[in-house]
């Protein structure tokens, strides 16, 4: 845990984690509470897999766009302007009880998305070395996880209780606490786009930018239905408060599998660790089609954390390895803008499929997306050639050296 205790040491560190949190912890409560507003309104599992859907759809179509924009401008001006529409869009879809109001603003809430996870990620280059960089990128993973885990359990709490429009009213303010604070913090406000090489191709074709897509689709789709397949589980059962504590099972494995993926060694590359996750990642899909929304979900979902902790890690490393210069936000936006909106397909297929044939069936679609992906990395892995490299000796010695940043 050394490496923890030194990272945390370098200046700006705290204050990037902690100013991103409440954000953080917004984007964890918007599906459920979501999900729970639609449900709550139509008394329609379909329509409120629809409304996720719709919303994850519009924010994915937009990703590659505003990771564009933060590429070309820096991140101060979109962060400014992002934060406060979507809090507001927040607090008009709680208001509304229409179906097809409740499906625009959902929709339109998706565009206004600050992309936070977006803008911390290219913020690490600027505050530590290479050979501090996995660990980052580690501690990064766990805080993003751990959101992930009080998003859910306070959006079905809130949606649940007596006042289930605290839920995105809380959410609402979080965004707005969040997204100003890291809009304020100097390494945000600081923060220089690289300089795209003249004559690039556009990242859509580049060949390792392009594997990497065709594997999200998959990985989107089955995630998607996955994501609806747990409360729409838990709902036709009628234990849906069983959702929080399930998905806030699998989030806190999460963060113990990002920790535990930033003390791997440099000496195994950035591919070869992710390949092997990936593959225990697929082994633990397996048991998911026979599971209940009780301890038998929930233990396959604390495995399934273990590894999706673990795998973001190495999979930064491996985008950051094979993206094109001048790409530091759009590289992961564009990358988004595939999975996400695969993933707002499987959600709104999966609301379908969970309440006309079976929530099991949702969870098979995940098993066969999650093999998929990883034949096609597994078969491609030749693209991803320059996330195979391992620092020598004397590099890694030159970056014990090479400590002080230009956010210093």
């Amino acid at each position: 845990m050394n490496r923890y205790r030194e990272l945390l040491g370098v200046p700006h560190v705290k204050i990037l984690v902690f100013s991103a949190l409440p954000a953080r912890i917004a984007y964890g409560m918007v599906s459920l509470s979501i999900f729970f507003k639609a449900n709550h309104e139509t008394n329609s599992i379909p329509l409120a897999g629809l409304a996720i859907g719709l919303n994850s759809l519009s924010g994915a179509l937009t990703a590659g766009a505003r990771g564009s924009l933060m590429d070309k401008y820096g991140q101060k001006w979109p962060l400014r302007i992002q934060v406060p529409a979507y809090s507001t869009m927040l607090i008009l879809l709680n208001v509304m009880h229409g179906r097809q109001s409740i499906l625009l603003i959902a929709f339109l809430l998706g565009m206004t998305a600050p992309p936070i996870n977006l803008s911390v990620r290219p913020l690490w280059r600027s505050l530590v070395d290479d050979r501090l960089l996995r660990t980052a990128y580690a501690l990064d993973t766990s805080f993003i996880n751990a959101a992930g885990v009080l998003g859910p359990i306070f959006a079905t709490i809130l949606s649940l209780s007596s006042h289930p429009g605290a839920a995105l009213l809380v959410c609402s303010a979080l965004m707005l606490l969040g997204g100003g604070s890291l809009g304020l913090t100097t390494v945000s406000k600081n923060w220089i786009p690289e300089v795209k090489e003249e004559g690039s191709r556009p990242l859509w074709r580049n060949p390792a930018m392009q594997l990497l897509m065709f594997e999200g689709c998959f990985i989107g789709f089955g995630w998607g239905a996955f994501n609806v397949g747990v409360p729409a589980f838990a709902t036709l059962e009628h234990v849906p408060h069983r959702t929080a504590w399930i998905l806030g099972t699998m989030g806190l494995c999460n963060i113990v599998g990002g920790l535990l993926g930033g003390l791997v060694s440099k000496k195994s590359s950035s591919l070869n660790s992710l390949l092997k996750v990936y593959s225990l990642w697929f082994l633990f899909t397996l048991p998911l089609a026979f599971t209940y929304p009780g301890w038998s979900l929930a233990i396959a979902g604390a495995f399934l954390g273990l590894c999706g902790g673990a795998i973001q890690v190495f999979y930064w490393e491996v985008m950051e390895a094979v993206r094109p210069l001048g790409s530091a936000t759009s590289a992961m936006g564009w990358l988004w803008t595939v999975e996400g909106s695969l993933m707002a397909f499987g959600s709104a297929v999966g609301g379908w499929i969970a309440k006309e044939i079976s929530p099991q069936m949702c969870f098979g679609i995940t098993t066969i997306s999650v093999g998929c992906g990883l034949l096609i990395l597994a078969i491609g892995r030749g693209r991803l050639s320059a996330a195979n490299r391992i620092p020598t000796e004397e590099e890694d010695l030159q970056a014990m050296g090479d400590n002080a940043s230009p956010a210093q």
